[in-house]
């Protein structure tokens, strides 16, 4: 990690509420496909294990719909990106309850394999007291969620840069105009019509020079 990147990763952790009495602590790493998400998270996991924090990092992923409910408006529907990909009762019973206030911090990391369209059903884990969970995923700005988070973060990054980056990650097309895209970005800019997640968000990061983020006030 970069100088100026560790710089802007350390600034967030420290903007990060420390747990206190028991109680856990719930973060939120939001944005489109290709915004660097997962990475910021685990960077972000990795500085507030530094700072003696307890973490736990779950990725949204996990905890997809089965295909016949994701699909169900049409492989191409950009409506049924936005609100048929997640299944969020998944994701608050095994995730975002347990480490709610009061909570058990019995949770589990995914209930569904999106590659495989399987069910799972792992061991359930528990965490110690005043953990800092740490989800990353898409959408996590909506109404159903935004509730849920202590502290969140949104990574701007305009979709001519995220698509490019997913193209040379998943081999998909590199113009967000493509038909082919159509579902998932357009899945997203009715997310954005919806919940303007940058005005939700605790902090707004500009992911786009991934070597140089930086905080937005």
């Amino acid at each position: 990690m970069g100088d100026e990147r560790g710089h802007a990763i350390q600034r967030v952790a420290r903007m990060v509420p420390a747990p206190a009495d028991g109680r856990s602590v719930r973060v939120a790493v939001d944005g489109v496909d290709g915004s660097g998400k997962s990475t910021f998270a685990g960077e972000l996991a990795v500085a507030l294990r530094a700072q003696g924090r307890n973490v736990v990092h779950v990725s949204a992923d996990g905890f997809h719909h089965v295909r016949e409910v994701r699909y169900r408006r049409g492989r191409d529907s950009a409506q049924g990106f936005w609100l048929d990909s997640y299944d969020y009762r998944a994701l608050a019973e095994n995730v975002l309850d347990p480490f709610g206030p009061n909570g058990s911090r019995r949770y589990r990391q995914a209930t569904h394999d999106v590659a495989t369209d399987q069910i799972l059903d792992p061991p359930w884990l528990v965490a110690p007291a005043e953990t800092v969970l740490i989800v990353d995923g898409l959408f996590l700005h909506r109404d159903e969620l935004v509730g849920a988070w202590d502290f969140s973060v949104f990574l701007d990054v305009p979709f001519q840069v995220s698509v490019a980056r997913m193209a040379e990650r998943d081999g998909s097309h590199p113009d967000p105009a493509d038909p082919s895209l159509a579902r998932y970005v357009g899945g997203q800019r009715r997310y954005f019509a919806a919940c303007t997640p940058w005005l939700r968000a605790t902090v707004v990061v500009d992911n786009t020079d991934l070597a140089r983020p930086t905080l937005r006030a």
